[in-house]
């Protein structure tokens, strides 16, 4: 099992902890021994469910108790896990959603299904390397994401959850055709600023789109284009010029920079300065303070067990190629998320359509 560093330490190196290991004998037989606990391995069982699944169940679940009971267990756990004492998390919240996790966790013996996933294919188009990143999610601890790119988009899938979002879920879509110019830093550290920026370019988005399906219903029932108005595609958006006027850095701002204007490619060495501002909390404070680009997106949100989920404004900051950003608009939270630098061998999707296929199926087992 792959665990990412402890909180909020993100550049870390994943950790290595072992589950499970085979004994290949002869005439191709094996021996299977349960790795979980803290009393040395002992007897398990592997089952081949079907092609890219296997389930894995221990046959002496007492070799995970421990001689001071659960409460020995969980401060056990607490240690490995995230690197502190009970007595280290004065926030009851936090305190809370790790009692969740723990109990949620430990209830399976390591009594486990596992299925293949793939890693995201790369074109030279996108805007970063494709992969795998270790991400902050406030009291939730460090938690992994998958970067993948689709056309005029891009998507952060989590891979490893938590009791409001599970993993397979889509935590945050980057819109790739509306890029944000941010204002200058002082005024970046005004959240009402940032807030007003963003909100232009949901309501941009939200018109674009329904003059895309006003265009749809009218060419449905005409058959064909109106001869009054030129087609847009979506390469194209309408955008309104801002209007010229004296004022507060970063007025009219919002609506030039969702229109596709040259722009330094991803792996140059512009930046610009960058700033979280004032009331945004972020679980680590050391993050970069220069940006390459950033872009509208939209981020996942729900109660605890994944109740009324919703899809809420956001900000993608792109910081080089190995780190990335997001800020949460109605939570007023800033996430940082890392690249892991494990390499995982035979982990290439067959095709894209083969990736789509898993990305839609790993979704389907927590909708």
């Amino acid at each position: 099992m792959y665990l990412p560093p402890h909180d909020p330490h993100v550049d870390d190196p994943m950790r290595f902890k072992p589950l499970f290991r085979v004994h290949l004998m002869e005439r191709k037989s094996a021996t299977v021994e349960c790795m979980y606990g803290h009393r040395g391995p002992h007897n398990g069982h592997i089952q081949i469910v079907k092609k890219d699944e296997f389930s894995t169940k221990c046959n002496q679940t007492d070799h995970h108790r421990m001689s001071g009971g659960r409460q020995e267990e969980f401060r056990t756990w607490l240690r490995e896990e995230w690197g502190r004492t009970l007595e280290d998390i004065f926030h009851e919240h936090m305190q809370e959603l790790i009692l969740m996790k723990f109990i949620y966790t430990s209830q399976y013996d390591n009594c486990l299904t596992y299925r293949r996933i793939y890693l995201p294919p790369s074109h030279p188009d996108d805007l970063i390397r494709p992969g795998l990143f270790k991400g902050t999610y406030g009291s939730h601890g460090l938690e992994i994401v998958m970067l993948s790119f689709h056309g005029k988009r891009a998507r952060g899938t989590k891979i490893t959850g938590d009791p409001n979002i599970p993993a397979g879920q889509q935590t945050v879509e980057i819109d790739l055709m509306h890029r944000i110019q941010l204002p200058d830093v002082e005024s970046l550290r005004n959240f009402n600023e940032l807030s007003r920026i963003v909100l232009e370019v949901r309501e941009q988005v939200r018109q674009e789109q329904q003059q895309q399906e006003n265009g749809l219903e009218d060419g449905e029932g005409r058959g064909r284009q109106s001869p009054r108005e030129p087609q847009r595609g979506p390469a194209q958006p309408i955008v309104e010029p801002p209007a010229e006027k004296v004022g507060a850095p970063g007025d009219g701002e919002a609506a030039a920079a969702a229109a596709p204007a040259p722009e330094q490619p991803a792996h140059s060495g512009q930046g610009q300065p960058f700033v979280l501002p004032v009331g945004v909390s972020s679980r680590n404070e050391d993050y970069p303070r220069t940006c390459r680009m950033c872009f509208y997106g939209t981020g996942l949100i729900a109660g605890h067990g994944f109740t009324s989920p919703e899809r809420t404004p956001g900000v993608f900051i792109l910081f080089d190629e190995d780190r990335f950003g997001f800020i949460w608009l109605e939570l007023k939270s800033f996430s940082l998320y890392s690249r892991v630098q494990a390499t995982f061998r035979n982990a290439e999707a067959p095709s894209p359509q083969a990736f789509e296929e898993m990305l839609k199926n790993i979704q389907s087992l927590t909708s």
